[in-house]
């Protein structure tokens, strides 16, 4: 049986019920509101597994469901870009973001990345310690960073809400998720012009490691058909 993990709640999985229905397989929830359970219908062989969206790209990794559907900010970030244990096979035109930098708006003088790494350097010599940059999606920033030579940083974890760390006095700079910019604003934040680190979507990835049966291979063969996905995970 082809296990197929999908956002448990909100706007994510509405979407996905969406883009699976429109293409004649028809996913739903079944049991109470707060029971994570869901049925499959209009291909055999497939299994609905109800996940949050933060828990699939381990699951996909571990090979313990065979297919998921999240965003690609959130693979990227728990496996790494082009990890060997998932593949890419649709990208599902829904749940857009951007995970970008952002600096104070006062901070008239920093527009770039660069900008960003000469005012680092100029607030540790100011203030005897690094800059601090609040995110919760450390290894896209680190990398980033790293590519562009910033190194006179450090990343302090946000798990709630980012844009309120600046205001708070716990972090200079932010590096976070947005999709119209209206937090960031309210927040007086700027994003900085070159400070797109990554353009999340959500994605249907494919278990290069889970076990793949003959009669998995085969309804795989059936979905895919189906969806109009071209890609295979085995």
């Amino acid at each position: 049986m082809i296990r197929i993990g999908v956002p448990s709640k909100g706007r994510l999985m509405q979407d996905t019920f969406d883009w699976f229905g429109a293409r004649g397989v028809m996913m739903r929830r079944s049991g109470a509101d707060r029971e994570y359970a869901g049925a499959v219908e209009g291909v055999d062989g497939v299994a609905l597994v109800l996940l949050s969206a933060g828990e699939i790209p381990r699951e996909l990794a571990a090979g313990r469901i065979h297919l998921g559907v999240t965003g690609s900010d959130l693979v990227c970030e728990d496996l790494g870009t082009g990890a060997a244990e998932v593949v890419e096979l649709q990208r599902l035109g829904f749940g857009q973001a951007d995970l970008i930098i952002a600096v104070p708006s006062v901070w008239i003088d920093v527009e770039t990345v660069d900008d960003l790494d000469a005012a680092a350097a100029g607030f540790r010599r100011a203030h005897g310690h690094r800059l601090r940059i609040a995110t919760k999606y450390h290894r896209l920033v680190r990398d980033f960073l790293q590519a562009q030579g910033v190194a006179d940083y450090q990343l302090v974890d946000s798990q709630g809400a980012t844009e309120g760390t600046v205001k708070n006095g716990t972090a200079e700079a932010i590096a976070d998720i947005t999709s119209s910019g209206e937090t960031l604003r309210a927040n007086h934040l700027r994003i900085l012009s070159d400070g797109l680190i990554h353009s999340s979507e959500a994605v249907l990835w494919g278990s290069c490691v889970a076990e793949w049966t003959a009669a998995d291979r085969v309804a795989y063969a059936v979905l895919a058909a189906r969806l109009a996905v071209s890609g295979v995970p085995f």
